[in-house]
């Protein structure tokens, strides 16, 4: 007996029918936000924000693959958010001068995006494969140093290439994309900006329906039983190192992806820094994951939604006269750095409370499979 088939979800007709429309209003919603969001909300923070809940919803999803159906315990996710971002940045600059410069325009971006989220998704999926060959041997903390280490590994090679820019083969390769200052395009006149609304949500959505797909087929079903009991669900014949190695390759590529609509994402900052993929993105990757429900497709989006509205509410506070006058007596006063103690001790309290998150592995839409 072998492994069920990787994309064979067990549901019934009436929810394949309603798929299809759901898919096609859903691209209608994407495609009437592209062309008219810049006129109902003129503030590019705001319109900023709603891109940047979505794309933390790929990146809640794509963990959720590893940490909640896998079972695996993985806490370097920014890794590969930075190899997608970095890939796909490389891509659009290069794409660009090709389809001749100019102003960025939503035709273009048929070309584009497409091609640099297929890059970001190899490159960060390939990866992936490496660092999912560990988890064959190891597990729980073993397995999440190894990840962290890997985050950081490609952080570090990233932010110091620059002390190597005169060099030639692949030193000299990495240090071009900046080092510390970050890469900001072939000509270092910027990233070009070309995912709009219309990218960001359908790719969103695409990302939600394929996660929905994986935890209800049987290939998610197998991944659930490794999660539960390895050694039974090898004796009714799952292949555990498939299964294993497959997850983190797809979390990884879910990964990518994400990194590569936030390098590319309009309203969004046109140069990738290695800072912005530290420990502290990872942390908040775990967090949605763990808040929403290990497991739990709704779970991911709920905790991605809430993480990153908490997160922009801090940055304004950050702001107030409040704070301000605080930070004049207490210079040390930083609440990014409260914040991260605040989600420690959110998930602490969790673990104690409600072990399985808000949501556990439930779904606020009952699949007629489930």
């Amino acid at each position: 007996m072998t492994i069920p088939r990787f994309w064979t979800p067990a549901r019934s007709s009436a929810d394949s029918r309603a798929l299809v429309p759901a898919l096609i209003v859903a691209l209608a919603v994407a495609l009437s936000l592209d062309l008219f969001l810049d006129r109902l909300i003129d503030d590019s923070s705001v319109r900023q924000l709603m891109m940047l809940v979505c794309c933390n919803i790929v990146v809640a999803l794509s963990l959720n693959v590893i940490n909640g159906m896998a079972g695996q315990f993985s806490i370097g996710h920014a890794g590969f958010l930075a190899l997608g971002a970095y890939a796909a940045a490389i891509v659009a600059s290069h794409l660009h001068v090709v389809l001749g410069g100019g102003d960025v325009t939503f035709a273009k971006s048929f070309v584009v995006v497409p091609a640099a989220l297929v890059c970001s998704a190899i490159v960060a999926g390939a990866f992936g494969f490496v660092v999912g060959l560990p988890s064959l041997r190891l597990r729980g903390d073993y397995l999440a140093i190894v990840t962290l280490g890997f985050a950081e590994i490609v952080r570090l090679v990233i932010s110091t290439a620059s002390a190597s820019s005169g060099r030639q083969g692949f030193s000299g390769w990495i240090a071009r994309l900046g080092g510390q200052t970050g890469y900001a395009g072939q000509d270092d006149s910027g990233v070009p900006l070309y995912a709009g609304p219309f990218w960001i949500v359908s790719v969103t959505v695409l990302v939600a329906v394929i996660a929905w797909r994986l935890k209800f087929s049987g290939w998610g079903r197998a991944l659930r039983a490794l999660r539960e009991d390895e050694i039974a669900a090898a004796a009714v014949g799952i292949d555990p190192t498939r299964a294993k190695v497959t997850s983190f390759v797809i979390a990884a590529a879910g990964g990518g992806v994400a990194g590569g609509l936030l390098s590319i994402m309009r309203d969004g900052t046109p140069i990738v820094q290695p800072e912005s993929f530290g420990f502290q993105a990872s942390f908040d990757a775990v967090t949605m994951v763990i808040l929403g429900g290990s497991g739990s497709v709704s779970g991911a989006i709920i905790g991605g939604v809430v993480i990153t509205l908490s997160i922009k509410f801090i940055e304004l506070l950050q702001g107030t006269r409040v704070v301000e006058a605080l930070k004049a007596h207490y210079e040390s006063l930083d609440l990014n750095a409260l914040r991260m103690m605040i989600y420690a001790a959110v998930l602490i309290a969790m673990m104690v409370m409600r072990p399985d998150g808000l949501l556990g592995e439930r779904e606020l839409v009952k699949s007629r499979s489930a």
